[in-house]
């Protein structure tokens, strides 16, 4: 016989809060940390910031060296006398000394500075070298011995700026035809525009050499840059001429930085690498001819700047670009100052003081460029 069973006692109740204990969801799903993204979107953010804030400043010390520039002389002025005399406001002989004396020399620095800084920086990128830029690879050369020559024909004024583009065309066909026999590669072309920067100035002084005595004294700033004997007729076809390229330069900014990628990259994004950085050499060709037909040579503007503004604000971008002109422009302005007040030598070129001031500097980014293939090695 068998006993009946007890179901209670075979199936025990179960308790539901013993086996689905309730979950906290502080303990399964920790927080997570920022992605890749969010810091990505904060360091750029952070880089404008920082860029915008140095542009601020550069811009403000901008408006008062040119205050203090148009103002410092034998007829003395207050920086925002000089200012206001610059548009016409004020007392009229303080109009006249600012507007047809100072103001011509004032603004062909800003110009001139602003141009030779960006045309410095595109090189360095479409070269991806940073000892590029217009006088170490003999643009300002050729812009110089086009310059020199047309004043040896005894062509027109207006006509300098024309030759400075067509001399510098030149130093670059000469860069490209050596390149191209040698089969060099564009990281190594600063070693032949040395040459090339040198043997340009050595035909520009041979010139001048030869002379009459009347053009020999209009002809010396293409020896080293000078900012002396501007007048409005060149400031105003000058600066024209480089701030349309200028802005064709601005306006090719995403190209650049496609092309920054590699060619490979950019090919694979849509762009024609070889065409387009063609196209952006010969703009920046042409910006810092124009640069150096309204000043001349003035050396390492175009070779310093972009490193302090890299040093600054970090990678270039189109905002950087803007700063460096500002900065280009401050510097060329304080130089020229330094040689008219400070600096106790009358006549003295402003490119002997940026030739001064650039050459540590050029021989400090040699030592470290000779030391990068150590490192990766």
């Amino acid at each position: 016989m068998t006993a009946p069973t007890d179901p209670t006692r075979l199936t025990a109740p179960t308790d539901p809060t013993r086996l689905t204990a309730p979950t906290d969801p502080t303990r399964l799903t920790a927080p997570t940390a920022p992605t890749a993204r969010t810091r990505q979107t904060g360091a750029i953010t952070r880089r404008r910031a920082r860029t915008a804030a140095w542009s601020l400043l550069a811009l403000a010390l901008l408006v008062l060296l040119t205050g203090v520039a148009l103002g410092t002389g034998q007829v003395s002025v207050s920086a925002w006398d000089a200012l206001r005399a610059l548009f016409g406001q004020g007392e009229p002989g303080n109009v006249l000394v600012v507007q047809q004396f100072r103001a011509p020399r004032v603004v062909s620095a800003l110009i001139a500075g602003a141009g030779l800084a960006m045309a410095g920086s595109m090189l360095q990128r479409l070269f991806r070298n940073p000892l590029a830029a217009p006088d170490t690879i003999g643009i300002t050369g050729g812009a110089s011995f086009g310059a020199v020559l047309m004043l040896a024909t005894g062509a027109s004024q207006q006509l300098i700026p024309l030759a400075a583009v067509g001399g510098g065309l030149l130093a670059a066909m000469l860069l490209g035809g050596f390149a191209w026999r040698s089969k060099m590669a564009v990281t190594r072309l600063v070693l032949v525009g040395l040459a090339v920067q040198q043997g340009l100035a050595a035909a520009v002084n041979l010139m001048i050499v030869r002379f009459p005595a009347e053009l020999a004294s209009s002809a010396m700033q293409w020896t080293t840059g000078s900012l002396y004997g501007r007048n409005w007729t060149e400031v105003w076809i000058g600066g024209t001429a480089i701030a349309l390229t200028a802005a064709a330069l601005l306006l090719c900014q995403r190209r650049v930085a496609v092309l920054d990628l590699g060619d490979d990259s950019a090919g694979g994004l849509g762009l024609n690498p070889a065409r387009d950085r063609l196209w952006l050499l010969l703009l920046t060709i042409t910006l810092a001819s124009l640069a150096a037909a309204l000043t001349g040579p003035v050396a390492f503007v175009a070779l310093a700047v972009p490193h302090l503004v890299r040093l600054l604000a970090g990678p270039p971008t189109l905002g950087t670009l803007g700063l460096t002109a500002l900065t280009g422009a401050v510097l060329l302005l304080s130089a020229d100052l330094l040689v008219l007040h400070v600096i106790p030598v009358h006549g003295l070129p402003v490119g002997a003081v940026t030739a001064t001031l650039g050459a540590p500097w050029l021989l400090v980014l040699m030592i470290r460029q000779g030391r990068l293939p150590q490192r990766s090695s």
